[in-house]
């Protein structure tokens, strides 16, 4: 019988994947459920990589042209019931604030009080209230594209929540456009998801299927939504990011109309996009291994741990210098937008040190020493290798090559996300072998499974609802790359113009 391997997580991936999850976070100390059910309390070292991804990905959206602005929490309720569909969509999940103070009761606690002449709304998105705005200062073709984002919390009733996928209340983004043609409009909508493919593949590492929504899946209210989907290691598609063009629906509910040059009057066009820390979710799950947090250098908390080592309370003081000098020397290197991060970990609790930094998975560990310091040199552990695999360098030599080596790292996230991809996406034809490709050997103990499978859809609701309800799988997307041409839906057999994105998710 072969040894067992001895994890930093238990359990493992294999053994239950959903708890591992929960484990990562944990031993990581990313974040920790709040006093109140359904959110989150994100910790600094959790907050340090939110921080991270906010700021590529701010710089990419005012490459754009975009702008940063900032609206209201509460939505008045009239202002939501102005869009039908939107309503709709949100009614179930919505935060309702009715009174505006509290009072003493006869028992001494605490009630409502002062009713509130119009019940307000916690946002759990944005497009209405920015819509008003939007009637008021789009008055002529001139004052467009109006450009704008928001970095803001929304809040959605949620009745199973996990941290990072799915909570009651969340950070994101929210960008908001308006346009004076359609076109204009369409090709923002496409070019905020290749914003988001971008942050998700360049800084992320992780590989995504860029696509369109079905109509049943689409944002409410709007004409059409494109997404990105990412494989998370347990084979399930995790949504990373969406990007709608809402056609003049919202224009319509919000009376934003400008004046074109030739002087008769027009609904705008307008847009909506949004990411969220779901991201951290996703960089967990597609990276992280059994002994922790594995996060991609670009956007990791921190780069380097150095871990000084000393004997005697004699050798503490040259070791402690030494420490300081290369860390002095790192930090003065630029990485991307930002510095080189480096964490000094003197405590004194031996090999203990390292595992905690594996398990909060910074990129590189470096262990000084007496030895090292004599022979000018540091031995570093990489987080994407085993935690007993260690190489040495001249400190030199170490610090002139940083850069290269948290790219090789970064790259070899990314590849290792690709093959996962490429090996789980299977092209299949034939009912039964997609009805087996989804469902578990062992119901009781539902292993690793699936992927995604591209089959051909004939366009009815009913086909997708079939597979829905029979195993749990949606359609995450219509690809934009495929090519593979006509086909026969794997529910009815009708004809079926290309093949979707069948998985179970997140």
């Amino acid at each position: 019988m072969p040894k067992q391997v001895k994890t930093a997580i238990t359990p493992t991936r294999a053994e239950d994947y959903p708890e591992w999850y929960q484990q990562v976070i944990k031993v990581s100390d990313l974040a920790e459920r709040s006093p109140v059910r359904g959110c989150m309390v994100i910790k600094p070292w959790g907050y340090a990589l939110w921080e991270n991804i906010v700021r590529e990905m701010d710089a990419m959206f005012k490459a754009t042209g975009v702008r940063n602005a900032y609206f209201p929490l509460f939505i008045p309720l009239s202002f939501l019931e102005k869009e039908a569909q939107h309503v709709e969509g949100f009614a179930k999940e919505c935060a309702v604030v009715t009174h505006h103070k509290l009072e003493q009761g006869p028992d001494g606690r605490l009630v409502p009080a002062g009713l509130l002449p119009e019940p307000l709304i916690v946002r759990p998105t944005s497009e209405t209230i920015i819509g008003d705005s939007f009637s008021r200062w789009i008055k002529s073709h001139r004052d467009l594209p109006m450009l704008l984002n928001q970095w803001c919390n929304v809040v959605r009733w949620e009745m199973r929540t996990r941290i990072f996928l799915r909570t009651s209340e969340f950070l994101w983004q929210e960008g908001h456009t308006a346009h004076a043609t359609a076109e204009e409009a369409i090709e923002r909508t496409r070019m905020m998801l290749d914003v988001y493919a971008r942050m998700a593949e360049d800084y992320l590492a992780i590989p995504v299927v860029r696509g369109r929504k079905t109509a049943s899946e689409r944002f409410p209210g709007a004409v059409d939504t494109l997404c990105i989907e990412a494989m998370m290691q347990d084979r399930k598609a995790l949504q990373a990011g969406t990007s709608h063009f809402l056609g003049q629906n919202f224009a319509r509910a919000s009376e934003i109309k400008f004046h074109t040059a030739d002087e008769s009057e027009e609904y705008a066009w307008t847009t909506s996009w949004g990411s969220s820390t779901r991201l951290i979710g996703g960089l967990i799950m597609a990276h992280s291994d059994d002994d922790g947090l594995i996060m991609p250098p670009r956007v990791a908390s921190s780069h380097v741990a150095l871990l000084p080592i000393w004997r005697t309370p004699d050798e503490r003081p040259a070791v402690m210098a030494y420490t300081a000098e290369l860390a002095a020397r790192l930090r003065a290197v630029r990485y991307g937008n930002r510095n080189v991060q480096v964490e000094i970990d003197d405590r004194d609790t031996g090999g203990a040190r390292g595992w905690d930094w594996i398990k909060r998975g910074i990129p590189l560990r470096v262990e000084i020493g007496p030895r090292d310091i004599a022979a000018d040199a540091v031995f570093f552990g990489r987080r994407d290798l085993p935690a007993r695999e260690k190489s040495a360098l001249s400190r030199d030599q170490f610090v002139a090559e940083i850069v290269r080596i948290l790219d090789e790292i970064q790259q070899k996230l990314f590849n290792r996300a690709l093959s996962l991809k490429k090996e789980n996406t299977i092209l299949i034809d034939r009912q039964e072998e997609f009805y087996r490709f989804f469902t578990p050997l062992n119901a009781d103990k539902p292993e690793i499974h699936g992927g995604f499978a591209m089959s051909h859809w004939c366009g009815s609701e009913t086909c997708e609802n079939r597979v829905k309800e029979d195993l749990k799988v949606t359609i995450r997307c219509l690809p934009f790359e495929d090519q593979t041409g006509p086909g026969a839906c794997i529910c009815c057999g009708k004809p079926s113009p290309q093949r979707v994105v069948f998985a179970k998710a997140y």
